[in-house]
């Protein structure tokens, strides 16, 4: 009888799915929220600029109203679109402050060509790198064809660009391949008109040549940083004793 109630007390505490608490939703207002804090650390006038567009629309709608004689159907008409200007603002900061925050760092193409919708399918891996530069290509294929885009300074990334197109090209011979660097020197497209540079590109693939094109792409794979696991490149030292001989 005592191992029945052990056995019944222990299952009683064992947690049951049904008893597993799911994790809460964020709400859309603690987005805003953060959202906003983050461009406030980047952009310290994002609170005067939302204001006086939030003012400057309620106050157009205020003298409508009075013009009209209906000043407190105007207030409450227009209150809402004063809320969307502001909102707007955040938004727009918003990006500008992300790009400001990523920019220079690796990888910060790749979290700019992330933001293009409209059929894009983008290797999270870089297809080639530069061990010694930390220069990279990113490969994405869409309606347009292949496209390439370098992240790096236009006088040393434009040889491993060219190297890249070389190889796909060798794999697709007849898909259209467009190539882009990615920086701030002369030529370049800077990082936050990226998404919209490859947005206007051209289409001229279908649906299924696409989902072709990507199939046969992905025998070539990526380029991934020859860097061991486990160390830290920014802290390792060579072994001196090793260089002159022991």
């Amino acid at each position: 009888m005592a191992r029945t109630k052990s056995g019944a007390g222990d299952s009683a505490e064992a947690p049951t799915p049904k008893t597993q608490k799911k994790p809460k939703k964020q709400r859309w207002y603690h987005q805003v929220w953060a959202a906003y804090k983050m461009t406030k650390r980047q952009d310290p006038l994002v609170t005067w600029v939302m204001l006086a567009v939030f003012v400057g629309i309620l106050a157009a709608a205020l003298l409508i109203g009075f013009l009209t004689n209906h000043p407190i159907y105007a207030t409450i008409v227009g209150l809402p679109f004063a809320l969307l200007g502001a909102m707007f603002v955040l938004t727009r900061r918003a990006e500008r402050a992300a790009y400001t925050q990523i920019e220079g760092q690796p990888g910060a193409v790749r979290a700019a060509l992330g933001t293009v919708r409209g059929g894009w399918n983008f290797d999270d891996e870089p297809v080639a790198v530069n061990p010694r530069t930390q220069d990279l290509v990113f490969r994405g294929v869409g309606r347009p064809g292949v496209l390439l885009v370098s992240e790096g300074p236009a006088h040393r990334v434009g040889r491993l660009l060219e190297d890249e197109r070389k190889r796909v090209a060798r794999i697709l011979p007849n898909v259209p391949i467009t190539t882009m660097q990615c920086g701030n020197d002369d030529g370049q497209v800077p990082l936050p008109k990226l998404a919209g540079k490859v947005r206007k590109l051209k289409k001229q693939l279908t649906r299924p040549e696409v989902a072709e094109v990507h199939k046969r792409l992905r025998a070539l794979g990526g380029a991934r940083l020859p860097i061991p696991k486990g160390i830290d490149p920014t802290r390792a030292r060579p072994d001196r004793k090793g260089l002159r001989g022991r």
